[in-house]
This record gives C-alpha cells, sequence and structure tokens, in this order.
C-alpha cells in the first residue's frame, strides 16, 4: 500500500506539461486570440490587457515554443550557430554574436561539433530548424566540403576563422599571417634570434599564420624552425611540442605557438622540466582567450577580436538575408599584439 502522496507502482502517473496560451486565457476568462495578440504585442489589445495576460503568464510559468513559431513565420528570426565548445576563443565568439544578433532583430540557436559529433550534424540539426542564415566557427573541414555544405543548404551560410572569398559562403577570419608576423617582429625587437614556430596542422587558420612566421623570419634574415604538432590544437599538442623540444637537448630561445591553447600546454610542460619562461625560453601564443590573462599565464599573443568576429559574422549572415542576391563576401579582422609576462629577452647578449 503506498503511502499518502505517492503512486503506485502499477498505476498511471499523467506528465506534468508546459503551460499554453490557453491555460493563460481559461486564467483570465478571456479568448486565446486575445492572449496571442497581448503576448505579440499586436493591434486589438488594450494595455490594461497585455499587463494582465504578461502577469499571468508569469505567474504560470509560460514560455512561448520557438519551434512551432518558426514553422508558422514564413521567414526564421533565428541565426544557427555551430561551434565547439572545446576550443577556447569559440565561445567568446559566440557571446558577442548573442547582442549584435539581438540588435537586428534574430535570436541564436547553437549546436556543438564535438570529437564525436561532426560538423554536418550540427549543421543538419540546426538547418531542421529553418534558420534563416548558418554561422560555422572554427570547423575542420576543407574548403571543398564547406563549399559542398554551403551549396546544399537554402540558407546564407558564414564560415568563421578560416578562407578566402568563394562564390558559395561569406568568410569572417582574422589576418593571421600579420598577427604572427607582430609576435616574431616583437621577440626580434627583444633580442631573440633563435625563435621556433609550433605548427598547429589541424587548425583550419594554421597555414596561413605558418606563412606569416616565414615572411617575418625571412625579413630579418633569420633561419625557420618549424615544429608540426599532430592532433587538435589542445594544451596537449603544445605539451607534446614541449617534449620534443626538451628531447633535443638544444632550447631556442623563443617559440611562436599557433594558438594559445598549445603555448599554455608548452608552457606548463616546460616548468615540469624546469625551464622557466622567460627565464630561459620566451613564449607567445594567438588569439588572446580567456586562458591567455590568466595571472599564473600572463601570455603575450595576437589578439583577434572575439567582438569584431562575432559582429562581422551576423553582418554578413543579415547581409544576405536581407538581400539574397548579393554575392559572399571576405571580412577580415586586423590582430594586435598584446605583450604580458611571457616574453624577455633572452639570457646573455644579444645575437647578431
Amino acid at each position: 500500500m503506498p503511502r499518502r502522496g505517492e503512486a503506485d507502482e502499477n498505476s498511471e502517473v499523467t506528465p506534468k506539461r508546459d503551460p499554453t496560451m490557453g491555460d493563460i486565457a481559461a486564467r483570465l476568462g478571456v479568448s486565446r486570440q486575445l492572449v496571442s495578440l497581448a503576448l505579440r504585442d499586436a493591434p486589438g489589445a488594450s494595455d490594461e490587457t497585455r499587463a494582465r495576460v504578461r502577469q499571468a503568464a508569469a505567474e504560470l510559468g509560460y514560455r512561448p515554443h520557438i519551434g512551432a513559431r518558426t514553422l508558422r513565420q514564413s521567414s526564421s528570426r533565428y541565426l544557427g550557430v555551430v561551434f565547439a565548445p572545446a576550443h577556447a576563443t569559440e565561445p567568446d565568439i559566440v557571446e558577442s554574436i548573442y547582442p549584435a544578433a539581438e540588435r537586428c532583430g534574430y535570436g541564436v540557436l547553437l549546436s556543438a561539433q564535438t570529437p564525436s559529433r561532426s560538423t554536418e550534424q550540427a549543421f543538419d540539426e540546426l538547418h531542421g530548424h529553418r534558420c534563416a542564415a548558418m554561422i560555422v566557427i572554427g570547423s575542420g573541414l576543407s574548403a571543398g566540403r564547406l563549399a559542398e555544405l554551403a551549396r546544399r543548404s537554402l540558407v546564407p551560410v558564414v564560415i568563421v576563422g578560416a578562407g578566402v572569398r568563394n562564390p558559395d559562403f561569406d568568410v569572417v577570419r582574422s589576418a593571421g599571417d600579420a598577427g604572427v608576423r607582430l609576435a616574431v617582429e616583437h621577440l626580434v625587437a627583444l633580442g631573440h634570434r633563435d625563435i621556433i614556430y609550433l605548427h598547429c596542422a589541424s587548425m583550419a587558420p594554421a597555414e596561413l599564420r605558418r606563412k606569416g612566421y616565414r615572411a617575418a623570419m625571412a625579413e630579418h634574415g633569420l633561419p625557420a624552425r618549424i615544429i608540426r604538432i599532430t592532433g587538435d590544437y589542445t594544451e596537449e599538442s603544445g605539451a607534446a611540442a614541449a617534449r620534443e623540444l626538451l628531447a633535443a637537448q638544444q632550447l631556442p630561445t623563443a617559440v611562436v605557438a599557433g594558438n594559445d591553447q598549445a603555448a599554455l600546454g608548452l608552457i606548463l610542460e616546460l616548468a615540469r622540466a624546469g625551464v622557466a619562461v622567460p627565464g630561459r625560453l620566451s613564449v607567445t601564443g594567438f588569439d588572446d582567450s580567456r586562458i591567455a590573462a590568466l595571472t599564473s599565464v600572463s601570455l603575450t599573443t595576437a589578439r583577434q577580436d572575439p567582438i569584431e568576429m562575432g559582429e562581422a559574422a551576423v553582418e554578413a549572415a543579415v547581409r544576405r538575408i536581407r538581400s539574397g542576391s548579393l554575392p559572399p563576401r571576405e571580412f577580415v579582422i586586423t590582430p594586435t599584439l598584446v605583450v604580458r609576462g611571457s616574453t624577455a629577452p633572452p639570457r646573455g647578449p644579444a645575437q647578431g
């Protein structure tokens, strides 16, 4: 015999349901159509009725059904955003997309790409919600596969992080070559001549950043030395590069990493081996992610402004939503160098 207030294991329990506009109408003794007008701020409801309806909606815990609303609308008011939560900079770009989209009258729907969930799967999920445009951040897909994705899309597609101007999708990226060049020039000005670059091969903008390193080193008449790190561009990749440097028993005086996460992994692994940064070796990164500003890291890095990136992505999407005949564009964000405590002059006299 169940105690009072408990359901018998064989009895049926009626599941709770979300409150509807019909519940609000019943509570106030008005029509459902009047409730709909009041919630949508449409003509036909007085200010007093709107206030009563909104108060009743709040008391009942009513929330509009976004999916049903989208299906009823002739055009969606949502931007779909695909991103990888594990990558340090992407959440910051997503954060900036929300207010930019709101200013243009759009909401945002997110879908994550993870090691077990591809860009295509995340993209298709949002596409099924009939988003007005799709924004894909930091995808590792090739240009050809991204073009295929955009061609089968029924709405404009914006790729954030890498790419060049093309007829299939808009591109929002930073000038990666210029950012790495700033890092090399900073190190050379400090007196460094033996500067290694960590090439994060799996990262979409990696090749452009490597070109910036090679060009900067050539301008100063210095030999380019590159370590190609495998796997994803994470802390572990940077740690693996540090172990490779330590095994060679001939450390450079400075390292330019292709991104902040790899730089952090490098610094932590060097610290475990007793190699001080910047006392023995200077390190720079790229992105100016939140980890770079931590006092325990204090990473000198090339900053690609996430607010500019997010705003440019929304601008690109809305531009083509409003005028579908316009061709895709390329938006390039200029990086700046943020100097912190991970760089210093090399030990001993500068090398000529």
